[in-house]
């Protein structure tokens, strides 16, 4: 039997013995091939002058012209600036918030009431940006918003945020945790339900308190779950949270220093004249990059702990 024969023999081997898994998995791998691999080839309409008439393959190819508007537009620079600021602070903060907020319902002795505070924490992440938008423009609005109504009632000056770009970093920052904190603490909650419950026990024999508990025992074990997805997020350190930045600051044009990140500013530039080749080539730039960060950390990774890394 030849050697391609006998990888054949194994490969169909480990399909038969795994069939419930590998038929469990089928929804994510038809997901996967539908919506990633399946459009890959129409990557070429970045390098082409689309036009609707010649479809994607038979509009006239440009080259990397398409590329050229952001690098050439003088806004390169705040662009990635913004865009990477937030997105880092999204990732430390997020994932340090969502841990904390995952230790402590697991010290929570009450299961009810850990049920109830998960379930209210976890509704934000399924309320549209719109209505968050709406939310804070009734909240911050100089001339009838309730927190500046609030601070004239008992004597402040209350704040134009709306006119005020250095307020914004913080606000965003705040505004995307509270809709996320919910929903992402619940992979660290279910990481902290994984620990054998017999360390615990016996580490409370031994007279540990909470707090050595969480540090010697909860923080270690989650460490290689923080690490995945932390390597996760970094794919998409160049790409923002369209819906968060475009709702909540909208065409405001005095705020841009501080929140103009590139998906909004290649929509401003794009959508008026449709131009759907630009606007894919930056996906495309953003993708490219991405991907080349999530492999250099990933190397980091696997060269101080193998056992954390993704590949």
């Amino acid at each position: 039997m030849t050697a391609v024969a006998r990888a054949m023999r194994t490969f169909f081997t480990n399909v038969w013995r795994f069939r419930v898994l590998l038929l469990m998995c089928l929804p994510a791998i038809a997901f996967f091939i539908v919506f990633s691999y399946a459009p890959l080839p129409g990557l070429y309409v970045a390098f082409t002058k689309f036009n609707y008439n010649d479809g994607i393959f038979g509009s006239k190819f440009i080259g990397l012209e398409n590329f050229k508007f952001l690098f050439t537009s003088g806004q390169l620079t705040l662009l990635l600036r913004n865009t990477v600021f937030y997105n880092l602070a999204f990732i430390l903060f997020g994932n340090v918030v969502q841990m904390l907020v995952a230790i402590l319902l697991n010290e929570v002795m009450s299961a009810r009431f850990r049920k109830v505070t998960q379930t209210l924490m976890f509704l934000p992440y399924f309320i549209s940006a719109v209505l968050v938008s709406l939310i804070v423009y009734n909240l911050l609005n100089f001339d009838f918003g309730f927190i500046t109504n609030l601070m004239r009632q008992i004597g402040l000056t209350p704040p134009k945020v709306y006119s005020t770009p250095g307020a914004w970093p913080f606000l965003l920052i705040i505004v995307y945790l509270w809709q996320t904190t919910g929903y992402g603490s619940v992979v660290y909650f279910a990481a902290i339900m994984g620990i054998d419950k017999e360390i615990m026990e016996a580490a409370r024999v031994d007279g540990a308190n909470g707090f050595q508990r969480i540090r010697f025992i909860t923080l270690p074990s989650l460490k290689p779950t923080f690490v995945i997805l932390l390597l996760f997020a970094l794919g998409g350190i160049v790409r923002g949270n369209f819906g968060l930045f475009y709702n909540l600051v909208g065409s405001n044009s005095m705020l841009y220093n501080t929140t103009d990140i590139i998906e909004t500013y290649v929509y401003r530039t794009t959508m008026n004249s449709f131009n759907f080749s630009q606007a894919s080539a930056v996906g495309l730039f953003q993708s490219v990059i991405g991907f080349f960060i999530v492999i250099l950390f990933n190397g980091i990774v696997k060269k101080l702990e193998p056992e954390n890394a993704l590949f």
